[in-house]
């Protein structure tokens, strides 16, 4: 709803129960809502970010009902205190962009290829009819790159001979290596 309106909409806060962690209640709040908490440190951070939230109140809380086994709205606000996103760029609203498994695939079968991720963004574009269409940025392609090849060191060679000498160690204590009596 939040995304063809023109906000972003986030989950503020979700209730279980105690006796048995079935979640009993949940708002879902725009994403202007409240203040940012005050910087609990002392030191000052090197680039201070504008203020985004307007403490707008606007929300949804949906509970539980136990009796019928479903959801239902029980409090609705839709008044926002803040300008709304105009239709042509509700599409880059963090809650719309999403990468599917499918365009996951792609874009690492790209850079598998050797294709630059700038060349391999902007055939997708033309592929689904332009970036409105295509559900994510560049700037997240870029970022699911940035996660793959995090995911392939930890799982790469250096990683894999950690793994080996780690669970030596685990099964005979008296596996030590040159270096370190320990590994992390």
């Amino acid at each position: 709803y939040g995304g063809h309106i023109g906000f972003d909409v986030r989950k503020r806060s979700t209730i279980k129960s105690r006796c048995d962690g079935v979640i009993t209640s949940r708002w879902f709040v725009c994403s202007n809502e409240g203040h940012r908490r005050k910087n609990q440190t002392d030191h000052e951070p090197k680039r201070i970010r504008a203020e985004t939230r307007t403490n707008c109140k606007a929300h949804v809380i949906v509970t539980y009902d136990r009796v019928a086994n479903n959801f239902e709205v029980t409090e609705v606000d839709l008044e926002h205190n803040h300008r709304l996103q105009l239709p042509q760029t509700c599409h880059l609203l963090a809650s719309q962009r999403k990468i599917s498994e499918v365009q996951a695939f792609e874009i690492e079968t790209a850079d598998d290829s050797g294709i630059m991720p700038k060349a391999s963004h902007e055939y997708a574009c033309r592929l689904v009819g332009g970036p409105n269409n295509l559900g994510h940025t560049y700037r997240d392609r870029k970022n699911h790159l940035r996660s793959k090849r995090q995911r392939e060191l930890a799982y790469g060679q250096a990683g894999s001979m950690l793994n080996y000498f780690r669970d030596k160690q685990a099964e005979n204590a008296a596996f030590v290596t040159s270096g370190s009596g320990s590994w992390p």
